[in-house]
């Protein structure tokens, strides 16, 4: 029966995996494209009486909120145009930004009169083939139409070609551009940079909406309009402006697949889209962006969708104010813990005879457990306070702050008032239980917490946009695995594998499923972890059968879902699925150099301190003379598998997920903590045994008890005065 159920869970886990929702249908096809790109616009800026053109469209079309994200760390107008016409990420000039963009605009020759010609463009091309892992062509959208028709510089950097030639060019709208539309079947219209703070920004959108109005009244028939705001202008990133309004396109959210998530729409997705709605193949291999699709839903005013208390780029601003300052720190406060878990650990482990240190005050050892447990609750009441909406008050990160503690503390005094505290695993198995409620409940009403959420992921980022993030995975899967631990303690041996499995197959529907966390490489991670914790639960070693056997079984799940995923048209992969094709075509290159250079700029996140101060403190526990984890791991041998468990499933998540030490910080907050705690308290009993007659506790230990008003015990010969230790 155990093995049935563990090969029954393996089966639900794949068929967790292999659904996937069905890919939205596009809007109609259009006989013309005009993408009116204006740099810096925001949602903030549209109003009904300043701009009167950007709302009516924003009424009328389909809108979202837009990430810039480029190849640069600052996306700077040149940047945007450039991402833009390679419908992936590169980048126009590599060199470090600060403060605002270099108002420079690229170098644009008119040697004919008719079209332009960018010479510095080649050098682009090759700059980022050469240096970039995204392997992004400039000029791959203008290649895929006949010809392309660019308004100012920079719609020429979006519609040049890669060797640089623009076939229609003016350097600005015409008074009257009747049929300048019409000349190509794709146009882009530079709407000019919206940079600066109050009435002088008002006028800079004042003006884009002008523009825009003539544009509209010189459209074609059949035509499909996008309005974008390309880039930022700073080194501060938002979320910006995206308006499709055409055939199809009348009202509603955009989104794409590449999101996942309703109202959002990366800058890479607009190539894509705009072949797609013209009828043409996309370049294979190119580009990085999925096509934008509309989805009904949306109330009919802007007022109501995106501005106000709907302004969302308000809240991921905020998030990314704080998220730092957060985890750094908790990882502090977790440094002092441990630190001052420290001599308690040498006092707890009380030595034979008279002469030991006396063990640590019952006060004192109870204020480290409740601060232990409320380190570990910390993340995931960080991710239930972003249920409320601190980032509309004044003081955001005050009320965050208190909002948190507040939690923290009530988690913390439910979990230390009940009944069962005083069991040696209850306090780490209630906390690991809160927290995999807390995520997967976030998880099954659409992951809303995590969304621009200081223990989840921005959209600002352009990384993630729905399902579970880096934060969440670690804390999920600890949790998880250390609830599977103390609840495979309470059964027979041979059952351990099946609550080890079941929890773990739990974890892996919950990462993995499309409609839910959305990470096919963190299932793989996870179930390779399962595995191995499995193997060991029952105790003893992880000797080489038993790592045969866990190799097998996370193959098993994993290459069949590879194989499912495979089988679908190549736009509806998931990331396994692409991986093993870029494999199959020679080019997964690319693909490891992007996952490495993520992993590189992840390893800057305070989360890699959290990891390291967590590791430190675990070989601590386990190496130091005073440490008692070993004597943990020989007591309750399924807690060890939990912990190996969850170190392959963050290691594989993180080197294959390009999250570095992300995941395992996570899951160390959460872990660590709970492990330190049972060692303290296994250490505090670790000297416990039935007293013989005549024995008492001395100050250091069990020791035999001498009253100075009795003799010594005769022995039979009658010798006096032999004292027996």
């Amino acid at each position: 029966m155990p093995y049935l159920l563990i090969v029954l869970t393996a089966a639900a886990s794949l068929a967790g995996l292999a659904a996937r929702p069905v890919t939205e249908v596009p809007g109609d096809s259009a006989d013309y494209v005009v993408v009116a790109g204006a740099a810096g616009l925001r949602w903030d800026d549209l109003d009904p009486r300043r701009t009167p053109t950007l709302w009516q469209q924003a009424t009328r079309g389909s809108i979202g909120w837009l990430s810039v994200r480029s190849a640069h760390h600052a996306t700077c107008p040149a940047d945007g145009w450039l991402t833009l016409g390679a419908g992936n990420y590169a980048v126009w000039n590599a060199q470090r930004v600060s403060g605002a963009c270099p108002p420079r605009a690229p170098v644009v020759e008119r040697p004919d009169g008719i079209g332009a010609n960018l010479p510095e463009l080649g050098q682009v091309v090759r700059a980022n083939a050469d240096n970039q892992p995204y392997g992004a062509v400039p000029g791959a959208l203008a290649e895929s139409v006949r010809c392309t028709v660019a308004v100012g510089p920079g719609a020429a950097v979006a519609a040049a070609r890669p060797f640089g030639r623009v076939d229609r060019y003016v350097p600005e709208l015409p008074a009257d551009p009747q049929g300048l539309f019409t000349q190509c079947v794709l146009s882009m219209v530079d709407l000019g940079t919206i940079t600066g703070t109050g009435a002088a920004r008002q006028n800079r959108v004042a003006q884009a909406d002008a523009v825009l109005a003539r544009v509209l009244a010189a459209r074609p028939q059949r035509s499909l309009v996008v309005v974008a705001g390309v880039s930022d202008t700073d080194t501060t990133s938002r979320l910006h402006v995206a308006i499709a309004e055409g055939p199809g396109w009348q009202g509603g959210w955009l989104t794409s697949a590449g999101t996942g998530r309703d109202g959002y729409l990366k800058l890479v997705d607009l190539a894509p889209t705009i072949l797609t709605v013209l009828g043409r193949p996309a370049p294979e291999g190119l580009f990085n962006g999925r096509t934008a699709s509309t989805v009904p839903g949306r109330p009919a005013s802007p007022a109501d969708s995106v501005l106000g208390v709907h302004d969302v780029n308000r809240r991921a601003g905020a998030q990314l104010g704080i998220a730092g300052s957060f985890f750094t720190g908790l990882a502090a406060v977790q440094l002092a813990v441990f630190l001052l878990v420290v001599p308690l650990m040498m006092r707890a482990r009380r030595h034979a005879g008279p002469t030991g240190p006396a063990s640590a005050p019952r006060a004192l050892v109870l204020l480290v457990e409740v601060l232990l447990i409320a380190c570990a609750l910390a993340i995931p009441a960080a991710l239930l306070a972003d249920a409320i909406p601190w980032w509309r008050s004044g003081r955001p990160g005050i009320v965050f702050a208190l909002l948190t503690l507040a939690l923290m503390a009530a988690g913390t005094a439910a979990i230390r008032l009940t009944p069962r505290y005083p069991r040696t695993l209850w306090p780490a198995g209630a906390v690991a239980a809160v927290a995999v409620v807390i995520v997967g409940a976030d998880l099954l009403t659409g992951a809303r917490l995590q969304l621009n959420g200081v223990a989840g992921y921005s959209a600002i980022e352009g990384s993630r946009y729905a399902g579970v993030g880096s934060v969440g995975l670690g804390v999920l899967v600890a949790g998880a695995l250390v609830v599977a631990g103390c609840a495979a303690q309470w059964v027979r041996r041979p059952w351990r594998p099946v609550v080890v499995v079941l929890a773990g197959g739990f974890a892996v529907i919950m990462v993995g499923s499309p409609y839910l966390g959305a990470d096919p490489v963190g299932a793989v991670a996870v179930t390779a972890g399962v595995c191995v914790a499995a193997a060991i639960s029952t105790g003893g070693w992880l000797t080489f059968p038993r790592f045969a056997w866990a190799t097998v079984a996370g193959l098993a799940v994993t290459i069949g879902f590879a194989v499912l995923d495979l089988r679908r048209p190549v736009l509806e992969q998931g990331s396994v699925g692409r991986f093993v094709t870029a494999i199959l075509d020679g080019a997964a290159g690319p693909a490891i150099q992007r996952s490495a250079a993520a992993s590189g700029l992840a390893m800057d996140s305070p989360l890699t301190i959290l990891a390291l101060v967590g590791a430190m403190a675990l070989a601590f526990a386990q190496f130091s003379p005073w440490g008692g984890l070993n004597r943990v791991f020989g007591l309750h041998p399924a807690m060890r598998a939990a912990l190996a468990g969850t170190t392959v499933t963050v290691v594989l998540a993180g080197m294959f997920g390009g999250a570095a030490f992300t995941v395992a910080g996570a899951a160390a907050a959460i872990a660590v903590p709970l492990y330190v705690l049972t060692t303290l308290r296994v250490l505090e009993h670790a000297a416990d045994r039935t007293r013989p007659e005549g024995e008492t506790d001395g100050p250091g230990g069990p020791g035999l008890s001498m009253r100075r008003d009795a003799g010594p015990p005769p022995d039979k010969t009658g010798t006096e005065g032999l004292i027996v230790r």
